[in-house]
């Protein structure tokens, strides 16, 4: 037990080190070119300008993998889209003023065709109103789908820091050269230090289908682990990635899965009319998380495990002896062989 003891707080857990948290920071770049080809918008090129949203972000980068266009919104008065709350058949069925959590407007309190079918309540609003009830995919003719996203490349550069010790480092490491970062990709076994992903590969090494995941968008993450001990030669302290998918992934569970957002791009023409593209963007977001614990030699630390150590020798004794006194089978045997009982014999003087 006291080997067990000295081997556990001194040799595996390091009990001769001052250890301390890591301070890191992050930015990131993601290249790749891809192309689509719908009946709105017939061939168009989309580069990181415009599915990298924002252009920065804090730990983390938004890829954009599929999205949902409204093109050419005007502010005026049109019908709502048609749920059962909107349907009408004549113009008592909608409020003038009415507004609730998912209109897209306000209603004017008239009823008018959506369609040759269909009534539904007219609104203002931005006009016409966006249509998200069918998810493009890659079997849809008018597919958004960005397919070749699983090729894009996201670059992390990542500067850690542990204060106590004032080491600090990055996870470009000093034997990399502009050459080899120009064309290497990660891999955990052939490039392990390469800080180059695909996007493809990391689903992949979370066990996702990047092309099921890229119609609904998800959340992962690209962990980064900094464990050093600073005993060693500073060469020895290198990051080691993980992935892992952050959203949850349930079948039996599918209500609003994913990931998407909104946002529009604003125009104005010769006249001074304003009008917008309205985007609803799904992609999958990689979050960089970052953590990490450095040890060094102090003699503080050590004497104080060492005095432990000591202290728990002792207890450890005691500890033992309950057990074989107290609680064994033979526990009458042991007795008898730790204690020796001796007969008390009174002492009686004798006069001569």
């Amino acid at each position: 037990l006291q080997s067990f003891s000295f081997s556990w707080v001194f040799l595996w857990e390091k009990g001769y080190q001052e250890t301390d948290s890591v301070v890191s920071s992050v930015t990131t770049k993601v290249k790749g070119v891809t192309l689509t080809n719908t009946s709105t918008l017939g061939a168009r090129i989309w580069d990181v300008a415009d599915y990298v949203i924002p252009p920065q972000e804090e730990n983390a980068v938004f890829v954009m993998t599929n999205v949902i266009l409204t093109p050419n919104q005007h502010q005026g008065h049109c019908p709502e889209y048609p749920d059962d709350k909107t349907e009408c058949t004549v113009k008592n069925n909608c409020v003038p003023g009415y507004v609730s959590t998912h209109s897209n407007g306000i209603q004017t309190g008239e009823c008018v065709p959506y369609n040759s079918s269909i009534k539904t309540c007219e609104i203002f609003a931005w006009c016409p109103v966006e249509d998200d009830h069918h998810i493009p995919n890659e079997t849809c003719f008018s597919s958004f789908v960005f397919l070749e996203a699983e090729n894009f490349t996201i670059l992390v550069k990542n500067n850690i820091w542990y204060p106590k010790f004032n080491f600090s480092k990055r996870n470009i490491l000093p034997t990399i050269n502009s050459t080899y970062l120009k064309n290497c990709i990660y891999d955990s076994q052939r490039d392990p230090f390469c800080p180059i992903f695909r996007l493809g590969k990391i689903v992949e090494a979370a066990g996702q289908n990047f092309q099921e995941m890229a119609v609904e968008g998800g959340v992962m993450a690209l962990q980064i682990n900094w464990d050093c001990n600073l005993d060693r030669a500073a060469s020895h302290c290198v990051p080691k990635y993980s992935f892992r998918r952050l959203d949850n992934r349930d079948s039996a569970h599918t209500v609003s899965p994913g990931y998407n957002f909104r946002f529009a791009k604003y125009y104005k023409d010769s006249n001074g009319t304003e009008s917008r593209t309205l985007v609803k963007a799904y992609g999958i977001r990689f979050d960089i998380i970052v953590f990490g614990k450095a040890g060094k030699f102090d003699v503080i630390p050590t004497m104080i495990n060492i005095g432990s150590g000591l202290a728990l020798f002792g207890v450890a004794t005691v500890l033992c002896d309950v057990v074989v006194l107290y609680c064994m089978k033979k526990k009458y045997y042991y007795r008898e062989k730790k204690y020796k009982y001796v007969e008390d014999y009174e002492l009686v003087g004798v006069s001569e």
